[in-house]
């Protein structure tokens, strides 16, 4: 699948429920390498629920957003090491071997972070699950591609992406599941181990990429997997295919040249009509991250928490919204891709984020002028000791809220009935649990009030506004934009660069919430959507409906982000 994940209209996705019913072996190869989507989505959304027990547990982890950070963004580093060293086994050992190393690495990630005793355990642990998410993400898509029959290959493949956000709202219903059970963030992390077991025993005894073993000489097993996959009529015109796409991908290979990567790297880039494909395609890519969507994904329960709701079951109730949302708007985006054309979603997404996150940014400023006050009577309540010591020693103490008892330190909670007012008292376990005694509520991220569904609803809007557009097309994008000689070392430059991205925007989310607060965090993300807004208008060509060789045309003239005349527009439409 050098090319990039084809893509599937409704026509298409009937012919997939026609063509797996009569031969369930093809659907048996799909869903079983389509379980990695299922991994994938999965450790993205369950890291949401498991941090806020994890702080829980580990006070370390409480009172260090390093920590935190380090904790979510560790899985995303791990990912990038997983997806580089998975694209040489893939080319060495075979698309099997690497989905089954990367079953390995998950299965051992889960069991090192569910049994963790520190919190290095469970970052060591996120990174082996990152590094089998790595290899998984890049694989799982490549083998069902490879090893479908082509008229349905679009539509088993986009079942891929369908698997991953149904692996991400699985894990919150897990995630929910276990907030009642002894150890709950371990089995929320070491549950997924489970998948991975069950990938590894379909896919032990599954066959390798029959792709792939042409290109190793292997051809009678090639076709011996060929003849499961078609039909005895369609057989020989489809041996005859693969050989000639075989022989055109290593023709086209070599015209690149020798060289290490960084030569490859270089002489790309030097290409005009290659660099305007990188521009447009690594640009998208970046873009996907820094709307800020991944703080939403690996944070959204504690997003709930800053919004104002204290309770950890409920802020996975609640964050189940994103998750929901998300899922149908993958669903939207197959429907919508081809009809609309990749650009105008790309913008109309954009435009809609910028007001969602501009909305987000007036709920959580509101939220934090009208916290409740501090009360001295109430933190005097609970002991002179109970007190927190900034609180204590500050000369304007008169003057705190619930806001300013929060900022003041990470070893300050409040605790309060509602939104009345109440005590800012130092926070560890034992007046946590003296808080709950008297039946209030322990805050720690945000403030009680009464915006809190209202910026729910925001996110939930906001996640309506990224999953059609700037959650698929990216990747839709890539698939297109480059000449087929460059495509995978294109490809793979524009996937690092989202993985990096991805990894910045989840390593410093809660530092920045500490030092800008989070309704300048949701600005800065508004931001950087109007600066993406403003680069895909001008830097993005439309791909809908254009042959390969008509794209590398329109790149070599350049192109104009609104069409002149009447030939323009029928190229544009």
């Amino acid at each position: 699948m050098e090319g990039g994940i084809p893509k599937a209209d409704k026509t298409e996705f009937r012919e997939c429920c026609l063509t797996t019913w009569k031969q369930p072996y093809i659907m048996q190869l799909a869903l079983s390498a389509g379980l990695g989507g299922l991994l994938f989505g999965y450790d993205t959304g369950v890291i949401s629920g498991a941090l806020l027990y994890i702080r829980d547990d580990f006070e370390a982890v409480d009172k260090s957003t390093i920590y935190q950070e380090f904790i979510v963004s560790t899985a995303v580093a791990g990912a990038m090491i997983g997806a580089a060293f998975g694209g040489w086994v893939n080319d060495w050992k075979g698309r099997r071997i690497s989905i089954l190393i990367a079953d390995i690495l998950f299965f051992i990630g889960a069991l090192v972070m569910a049994a963790s005793i520190h919190p290095y355990m469970i970052i060591c642990g996120r990174l082996l699950v990152g590094m089998g998410v790595g290899m998984a993400s890049m694989t799982g898509p490549l083998y069902i591609s490879e090893a479908s029959p082509a008229k349905i290959r679009g539509a088993l493949v986009s079942t891929n992406g369908l698997l991953i956000t149904g692996g991400q709202f699985l894990s919150y219903l897990i995630n929910l599941a276990f907030t009642k059970a002894p150890g709950t963030w371990r089995w929320m992390l070491g549950v997924a181990g489970l998948p991975a077991l069950i990938q590894f025993i379909l896919m032990w005894s599954l066959p390798e990429s029959p792709r792939w073993l042409y290109r190793k000489g292997r051809k009678q097993e090639a076709v011996d997997i060929l003849k499961k996959i078609y039909p005895s009529h369609e057989l020989d015109s489809e041996v005859e295919a693969l050989r000639i796409s075989v022989e055109n991908e290593i023709a086209e290979e070599g015209s690149i040249g020798e060289g290490n990567i960084f030569t490859r790297v270089r002489k790309a880039w030097s290409n005009v009509i290659v660099r305007r494909g990188l521009i447009a395609g690594i640009g998208c890519q970046v873009a996907q991250q820094f709307v800020g969507i991944n703080t939403v994904m690996y944070y959204s329960a504690t997003i709930v928490q800053l919004a104002g709701f204290a309770s950890n079951k409920t802020a996975l109730a609640l964050s189940l919204v994103t998750s929901g949302l998300n899922a149908i708007g993958s669903i939207v985006s197959i429907l919508f891709v081809d009809r609309y054309g990749r650009r105008k979603l790309l913008l109309w997404s954009l435009f809609f984020i910028v007001v969602c996150l501009t909305g987000l940014f007036g709920v959580f400023k509101e939220a934090a002028m009208r916290s409740p006050p501090v009360s001295h009577v109430e933190s005097a309540h609970f002991g002179a000791n109970a007190t927190c010591p900034l609180y204590s020693a500050a000369r304007d103490a008169l003057s705190w809220s619930c806001m300013s008892c929060l900022k003041a330190s990470s070893d300050c909670a409040f605790c309060a009935n509602g939104q009345k007012a109440g005590a800012c008292l130092a926070s560890n376990p034992s007046i946590k649990n003296a808080c709950h005694g008297e039946h209030r509520e322990w805050f720690t991220k945000g403030c009680p009030n009464s915006f809190g569904i209202l910026a729910v609803l925001g996110l939930g809007a906001y996640i309506i506004a990224y999953s059609p557009g700037m959650g698929t097309v990216p990747w839709v994008l890539n698939s297109e934009i480059y000449p087929l000689r460059y495509r995978g070392l294109c490809g793979g430059m524009a996937a690092v660069a989202n993985w990096f991205s991805n990894f910045i925007v989840s390593l410093t989310f809660l530092t920045l919430t500490q030092l800008l607060g989070s309704a300048y965090t949701f600005l800065l993300f508004g931001f950087f959507s109007l600066c993406a807004f403003v680069y895909i208008y001008f830097l993005v060509p439309e791909t809908k409906g254009l042959p390969f060789e008509e794209v590398e045309k329109m790149l070599e003239r350049g192109f104009k982000p609104w069409p002149f005349n009447s030939k323009e527009k029928e190229q544009h439409k």
